[in-house]
């Protein structure tokens, strides 16, 4: 049926998402997800929220979880826009505000779904390759552009861009928005949400997918100028007027609240992450230095996906990247301890099982 279809469907390479497999039994460090489950707050809010008032249309402005937004970054919540993921977010910010003349910039090796938008909506962009230890360079991007757009950390390599550095980009590109994409930032990196009241040109873009443990509810959320925020209600207004459903709305909120909960699971994340990253370089893996729930790993002996092909019969997903610069790598989420444990006794069963490769 493919007569059927507009023009710009034929020229569209979608992003796969990473697999999610129907067997309750697998050890799933393939997708980023949180390895603890949300706060008990979170959970009885959504209970109290399915009631009979879900005949009713959610407010369309979210104002509820606007504020709560609000009042834990200390800004306005003229200053908060909220879409269903921040992929959503995301969807609505190319459109409104990196659609341009120019080419929008971002790294070689980055989150793949801004290639998948740029082809959506027809934007130029040119890939800056990150330098030889996967670092960004923000040198490289003080040049004429549409726009730049990063994960901070970046996914998949985990590395972290300081502060210092994102504001030396706001201000050698005062006439272009750039966008950091903080969906891992709270597992050792501080926000960029901290420069938003110091720079017009700033959009700072997160998920409750990851750190909240919030990955099947679906929110994600921008910060950034008042005229920022403006341009993406703009858009999301002319898409779906209610991206959040009341449960989301009501879960979230609880979620912002519940500081306390939050910080001990990011904390125990962050602690298993270091057990996991020494155990696996006394194994003889490169690990990249990661900010984020997740490590990119290599081993020069070793193929990657043989690795990840045993890892799999063994029970255990992790993801595999078929590009240039990182063929050779996998990225492993952090798990509980004990999933981690269960991932190195299964790599060291491997190395010493089988003799290198030639």
């Amino acid at each position: 049926m493919s007569q059927y279809w507009s023009k710009v469907v034929h020229g569209l390479t979608p992003y796969v998402p990473g697999e999610q497999p129907k067997l309750n039994d697998m050890i799933k460090l393939n997708t980023n997800e949180n390895p603890y489950p949300p706060s008990p707050k979170v959970l009885a809010a959504i209970q109290a929220a399915a009631s009979g008032d879900l005949r009713l249309y959610p407010d369309p402005n979210a104002d509820q979880l606007k504020q709560a937004i609000a009042d834990y970054y200390y800004v306005a919540p003229s200053q908060v826009f909220l879409g269903n993921s921040s992929d959503e977010v995301l969807a609505h910010t190319f459109l409104a505000l990196l659609k341009h003349e120019k080419p929008i910039l971002f790294p070689d090796i980055t989150y793949s779904f801004y290639p998948v938008y740029c082809g959506l909506y027809e934007i130029a962009s040119r890939q800056i390759p990150l330098r030889e230890d996967f670092s960004l360079d923000t040198d490289d991007y003080l040049v004429p552009n549409g726009g730049i757009i990063f994960p901070n950390p970046n996914a998949p390599t985990g590395r972290l861009l300081v502060l210092d550095e994102i504001e030396r980009l706001l201000i050698g590109t005062p006439d272009s928005v750039v966008v950091v994409d903080e969906a891992y930032v709270d597992f050792g990196g501080v926000s960029a949400i901290a420069l938003v009241n110091k720079y017009a040109n700033l959009l700072v873009i997160q998920t409750l997918s990851k750190a909240r443990s919030l990955a099947g509810l679906r929110v994600g959320l921008a910060i950034g100028h008042p005229d920022l925020i403006a341009a993406l209600e703009r858009v999301k207004n002319s898409f779906n007027s209610y991206p959040l459903d009341r449960l989301a709305i009501a879960g979230a909120s609880a979620a912002f609240a519940d500081t306390e909960y939050f910080r001990q699971t990011c904390a125990a994340v962050m602690a298993t992450r270091s057990v996991l990253v020494n155990d696996l370089e006394q194994m003889g893996f490169e690990v990249v230095p990661s900010s984020a729930n997740f490590v990119l790993i290599k081993h020069l002996k070793h193929d990657a996906r043989q690795l990840q092909a045993y890892l799999r019969s063994k029970a255990i997903i992790v993801r595999h990247f078929n590009q240039a610069r990182i063929a050779q790598h996998l990225r492993v989420t952090i798990g509980t301890d004990d999933q981690c444990r269960q991932l190195v006794h299964a790599l060291n069963s491997f190395l010493t099982a089988d003799p290198p490769n030639s």
